[in-house]
């Protein structure tokens, strides 16, 4: 009797669920849905984070009213914003920590994607897989000096740890310095090389070898290296990101990355450049490498490699580097990076950036929208720190993390999303996609001044 009742419940739990499914299933086939669809998306979504996802989100996000009554639920997207599920259009300028260069479903993007879909989606992992070797052929032409060699993941970190274990496959060295203030990802590597204390200290110990000096330091850098190598703990690699991003867009004294290059040329060491937010166009150059006239030995790239469309990233490594991977390919190796679907997607990404010279517009828009995010600001120099940045990669760095957390705010309830960093939570930034428009700048410069008068310091 037992096993036949466990069997009728299990049978009507199968069920249900098989009926919402359909429900899911049917909505997401819907061009337009209805405001009865709109409110039970909304009630499913926030008893969904609160059940099953994480009811901290709710108390973080500033897209859900206190008590979780409502909550913006986004459900479509174009161009260089989305909508939520009411209809409400919002300019993205947080752009998904920096993922949508080429818009919101670029349509050649999405083009190219569903095309291969429709011919193959994964690859059997043993046959040769065409996709890859021709991406990685485009990306031997296009990054800097003699980059050659690419290794293809899913996301930033894995690009970090695929980075930090080729480097030390390269040598016998096991020493890296990273920096103060860098995010470079939350697996234990990459973790590893991330400065922020809060996330790190759960996870101690991590990854031995790992040293941090002040970014920007030219000075404590080389005092690392010289002290290192005097202890025989000789450096292995030094890993950057040209900008730092979560950091709060924090920009490298000049001259800075240059002597980094020639300090890891002294001492045998590999520069390693995190551009997985600075890479694909962000700074106005493809590459922030080419706006210091610097070549790392090693490039991380994801977020915006993927087009907003699929998650996708890659490293790319001096043959001279990459060739310790040569006798065993299968050394370090993932089921996803380099599918099929991840690199069409990379592949028209590539195109249209090259194509509709986003790079050069990012630098272009950019130059504008930090000039008159200043004019904006003028005034409030009692809630605005700073206002800093380079290409389509902006940080408005506040006094006070409340006030920064209140034009946020402000900023979303007006139909802008911006957002603070992970690691420097004084600083909100602004990186939209590359195809914004003027005008749309304009209605965040505008927006962006009507909420700072308004907030109290």
């Amino acid at each position: 009797m037992s096993i036949d009742f466990k069997s009728e419940v299990k049978s009507e739990k199968n069920q249900n669920v098989t009926e919402y499914i359909n429900k899911v299933l049917n909505l997401i086939e819907k061009e337009d849905i209805t405001q009865e669809d709109a409110a039970w998306i909304t009630k499913e979504t926030l008893d969904g984070f609160r059940e099953n996802v994480n009811p901290g989100f709710l108390e973080y996000r500033k897209t859900v009213t206190e008590g979780g009554q409502f909550a913006a639920v986004e459900w479509s997207d174009s161009g260089a914003g989305f909508k939520d599920v009411n209809g409400k259009e919002y300019i993205d300028c947080l752009g998904g920590f920096g993922i949508y260069n080429v818009g919101h479903r670029n349509p050649k993007v999405v083009k190219a994607v569903t095309d291969q879909l429709k011919r193959q989606a994964l690859h059997s992992q043993d046959l040769l897989d065409p996709l890859r070797a021709m991406l990685a052929k485009i990306l031997g032409e296009i990054t800097p000096g003699d980059l050659k060699y690419a290794f293809f993941t899913n996301s930033g970190t894995e690009s970090v740890e695929a980075a930090l274990k080729l480097a030390k496959m390269y040598g016998e060295r096991t020493t890296f310095i990273s920096t103060t203030r860098a995010f470079h990802g939350k697996s234990l590597g990459s973790l590893s090389g991330t400065a922020k204390g809060m996330f790190r200290k759960p996870f101690l110990p991590l990854i031995p070898g790992f040293r941090h000096v002040p970014f920007g330091d030219i000075d404590m850098m080389r005092k690392t290296f010289e002290v290192c190598a005097s202890v025989g703990e000789d450096v292995a690699a030094v890993i950057l990101e040209p900008i730092q991003g979560e950091g709060g867009i924090i920009l490298p004294p000049e001259g800075y990355l240059k002597q980094v290059r020639e300090l890891c040329d002294q001492y045998g060491a590999l520069l390693i450049f995190d551009e997985v937010q600075t890479g694909m166009g962000r700074t106005g150059k493809m590459f922030a490498a080419e706006l210091y006239d610097v070549v790392p030995d090693i490039i991380c790239l994801a977020k915006a490699f993927g087009g907003g469309v699929m998650p996708a990233g890659a490293i790319v490594a001096k043959e001279e580097v990459f060739k310790s991977w040569f006798e065993n390919p299968f050394m370090h190796t993932t089921t996803f990076g380099g599918n099929p679907l991840a690199c069409a997607a990379a592949i028209a990404t590539i195109g249209v950036l090259i194509e509709e010279n986003l790079p050069q517009r990012a630098a272009e828009a950019g130059e504008y929208f930090l000039a008159e995010l200043k004019k904006a600001a003028e005034g409030h120099e009692d809630k605005v720190q700073e206002i800093r940045g380079q290409g389509l990669m902006i940080g408005i760095e506040f006094h006070k993390d409340e006030i920064g957390y209140e034009v946020s705010k402000g900023m979303f309830d007006n139909g802008i999303l911006v957002a603070g960093t992970l690691i420097n939570s004084k600083t909100i930034r602004i990186e939209p996609a590359l195809t914004i428009s003027y005008e749309e700048i304009d209605k965040v410069v505008s927006t962006f001044k009507q909420v700072l008068a308004q907030v109290k310091e």
